[in-house]
């Protein structure tokens, strides 16, 4: 049974240690993505690490944790004015309406958008349907 969500919701990372951060969610989008203002790509032992950091300091959910991951890849998008860029792509658990599943997030500079987060069709394919008149719908189950 798909949830009805509204066009903001709540959205956790328990890996990266993030509660409730609004996304927008974007139906013309296919990937999600986040914020992020430090990305850097080092070697560790012979392998590929990625290291980052999301949101912004001045976004009260900022942690200010240096997050890494092995298990990533770089995908070319197109940003919200049409042009083609490559981004950094990775892979975490997300936490939406008590249910907990695996989410792949662009790192980009979200830093002129409202929201540090644009939730695409990949993560609501087969698990919400987009009423555009509610925000936190997430929010208002709890209840």
């Amino acid at each position: 049974m798909k949830k009805v969500i509204g066009r903001r919701e709540r959205i956790n990372f328990p890996e990266w240690g993030l509660k409730n951060v609004t996304g927008k969610i974007d139906t013309g989008a296919y990937t999600s993505s986040i914020h992020c203002e430090f990305v850097e790509e080092r070697e560790e032992d012979g392998r590929k690490v990625l290291f980052f950091k999301v949101l912004e300091p001045s976004d009260k959910k900022y942690n200010g944790k240096l997050l890494r991951s092995e298990n990533y890849s770089q995908k070319k998008v197109k940003n919200s004015f049409g042009q083609a860029e490559v981004r950094y792509k990775v892979s975490t658990k997300v936490i939406m309406f008590d249910v907990e599943f695996e989410a792949e997030f662009t790192l980009t500079d979200r830093s002129k958008m409202r929201n540090p987060i644009l939730l695409g069709r990949k993560l609501l394919i087969g698990r919400f349907i987009v009423d555009v008149q509610e925000v936190n719908l997430s929010k208002k189950s709890l209840k």
